[in-house]
């Protein structure tokens, strides 16, 4: 049975709804031996800042059990960098593109996003990674806030569709939502990673140089699952991108079924490089078994 992959995300079109996620696939081609670009929905690179960042102390990544709980510190090259050495290779591997960028105040995200405009295919939108801290509201991050992700979201306005990256850690996330729609955000992508420590009795301390950090992996699906449901319920026209825990065909479907218009696969992509590409054709298989002839017509299904 062929099955039509065809997905939307607010005004961007994409082949099919699998993307890498932001911090997992590298800035550039890294995944580029395991499985051809091009054949994703989208390639979302790490975020980027305007300026270099070095990131948090080593070490920054640790397993809990069969998740993972990371402090990098969102380090980065800088925009101005990428661009000039990460990009062309991009394009000329024929990926669908979507930069992922930060701020630690919303002048950052407005400069960020300014050094963007008039970029061009093959970029086709900017994910504002509001999880990020706020040094203009005492490090607390943007995403906690209602004033500030809306702050951050029109900071970052640069001619791009702009998609949201909120965090779960919050006490009612369609709050937030709604500050980013509101401020222009096309699209959702829930969820970022739930705040964690790693403890090494042994030595009597944190795992992590920076302490604390952000868990990722299986335990986070349900976790998006809940997060997309309700946002889906609240705000039933609005782009969403299901993102957490994403290890299989089906695990996408779920995602999808509770309300997003495509996924993206992290974590597991440390596990296995060729995962985003797995779970692509795993969803068209299971969407075959299932007699679903459109990936489309799996968004938001459980909400009737």
């Amino acid at each position: 049975m062929r099955v039509d992959l065809a997905s939307f995300v607010g005004s961007v079109a994409l082949a099919n709804p699998v993307m890498t996620a932001s911090g997992t696939a590298g800035y550039g081609t890294e995944l580029s031996a395991y499985g051809p670009l091009g054949s994703l929905g989208a390639h979302v690179v790490k975020s980027l800042s305007a300026e270099p960042w070095p990131g948090n102390p080593a070490p920054r990544v640790t397993e809990s059990d069969a998740n993972m709980v990371n402090s990098v510190g969102l380090s980065g090259p800088g925009i101005e960098s990428w661009l000039e050495n990460e990009l062309p290779g991009l394009a000329d591997a024929g990926a669908t593109v979507v930069v992922s960028i930060w701020g630690r105040s919303v002048e950052a995200f407005g400069k960020a996003a300014s050094m963007l405009r008039g970029v061009g295919r093959p970029v086709v939108a900017v994910e504002v990674n509001v999880s990020c801290p706020n040094v203009e509201d005492r490090s607390r991050m943007f995403a906690h806030h209602p004033t500030a992700t809306a702050e951050a979201v029109q900071a970052s306005e640069c001619g791009l569709p702009r998609w949201v990256k909120l965090s779960p850690n919050v006490a009612d996330i369609c709050e937030i939502a709604g500050a980013a729609l509101g401020a222009g955000a096309e699209a959702l992508t829930l969820v970022n990673t739930v705040l964690a420590m790693v403890v090494d009795p042994e030595r009597r301390s944190a795992v992590l140089g920076a302490g604390g950090g952000g868990m990722s992996g299986p335990a986070l699906r349900p976790v998006a699952l809940r997060a997309i449901a309700e946002c889906r319920t609240a705000f039933p026209d609005a782009g969403i991108v299901g993102v957490g825990g994403v290890g299989s065909g089906r695990h996408a479907a779920e995602l999808m079924v509770a309300g997003a218009d495509a996924v993206q696969v992290g974590t597991a992509t440390f596990r296995d490089p060729r995962a985003p590409w797995q779970v692509l054709s795993g969803l068209e298989h299971w969407c075959g078994t299932q007699r679903v002839g459109a990936v489309r017509e799996l968004v938001g299904s459980m909400h009737g």
